[in-house]
């Protein structure tokens, strides 16, 4: 798998930075990722409380990282799975590309959500969690079928807002976005298999 060829970015916010890459890896890897991912990686799919009962979720998701990358979300502790050869190396590309955007990064860990059509989805939240510390910088790659992420503030002073993620791209939320706005991938009438790889950095 080739690194990074030269992309695009798009600053979509500048307060809080909020930024697009596009053509991150170029066709065929980002493709061959995509599939991949699909196939090799030991997808899960497991359950929320909520209202006192049992959920799972609307998605398969895989937590992976350092070993002392754990993750407590909704009640629950994670336990990172040791990092897949192919992720960890785009761990670093990504690292790499953002180094040469002038933004100095480090990820010990990430979420794999996989989404198999439109109608999988995540709700709304934010990525705020103490172990993230206080303003984390977070980024996400998309592969497969391009899908809206919705945002909206926090404190409602601006209108929600759309951004399209596109196969093979690169969204960086960089320190406040977390703080100052919510995220979710709604469901839509959209087919095709999409897969989200978000890096950040746990605290201990």
């Amino acid at each position: 798998m080739s690194l990074f060829t030269p992309a695009q970015g798009e600053q979509l916010l500048d307060s809080p930075a909020l930024s697009l890459f596009h053509g991150l890896l170029g066709e065929p890897d980002a493709t061959r990722l995509l599939t991949q991912f699909d196939e090799t990686l030991a997808w899960q799919r497991p359950t929320l409380r909520l209202y006192g009962r049992e959920h799972p979720i609307p998605r398969r998701q895989l937590w992976m990282g350092d070993p002392d990358a754990r993750y407590r979300y909704s009640g629950q502790d994670f336990l990172p799975d040791s990092w897949h050869p192919a992720v960890a190396a785009l761990r670093d590309a990504v690292v790499e590309r953002l180094a040469d955007a002038g933004l100095a990064a480090r990820f010990n860990s990430v979420l794999l959500n996989r989404y198999a059509g439109g109608e999988e989805r995540m709700g709304w939240h934010s990525d705020d969690e103490p172990e993230l510390g206080t303003d984390p910088l977070i980024a996400a790659v998309s592969l497969g079928a391009e899908r809206p992420l919705r945002f909206r503030w926090k404190d409602r002073s601006h209108e929600a807002f759309n951004v399209w993620l596109p196969h093979d791209s690169l969204l960086v939320m960089g320190p406040g976005v977390q703080h100052r706005l919510q995220h979710a991938l709604l469901p839509r009438r959209l087919p095709g298999l999409r897969i989200s790889l978000t890096f950040r950095l746990v605290t201990p």
